[in-house]
């Protein structure tokens, strides 16, 4: 199965847009979560995004591993480090996360190619 990751991502993000226009307190509040969560402090930015990468495996949400495997990426994770971390999310996951890790790092090597040649 071949998945088209960033366009997963373009089209979601589309689909979000409207979420911040239709409910503004909330989408702000999630933006300001997502901000705190994120921000380097005992964990370095990459650790965390690799972090949301195996949740979003273990989890099943396809735009999640799109995003966070983007985020990863440009965040200086490399192909190993994501075989590690999809590991771990196989570990925690089970049978089910065996399908999204496969997937996780599709859309890894995905956006690796894309930024290859831009």
């Amino acid at each position: 199965m071949y998945k088209d990751w960033p366009k997963t991502a373009a089209e979601m993000s589309v689909l979000v847009k409207e979420l911040r226009v239709g409910t503004p307190d909330t989408m702000k509040a999630f933006s300001a979560m997502a901000q705190g969560a994120c921000q380097a402090k005992a964990l370095d930015t990459k650790t965390k995004e690799l972090l949301a990468l195996a949740i979003s495996v273990a989890m099943r949400c396809d735009p999640c591993i799109s995003f966070h495997a983007e985020s990863a990426r440009k965040h200086g994770a490399t192909r190993d480090e994501v075989m590690e971390t999809v590991g771990m999310a196989i570990y925690m996951g089970a049978g089910p996360a065996v399908m999204y890790a496969a997937q996780a790092v599709e859309a890894y090597d995905q956006y690796v190619a894309k930024n290859a040649t831009a």
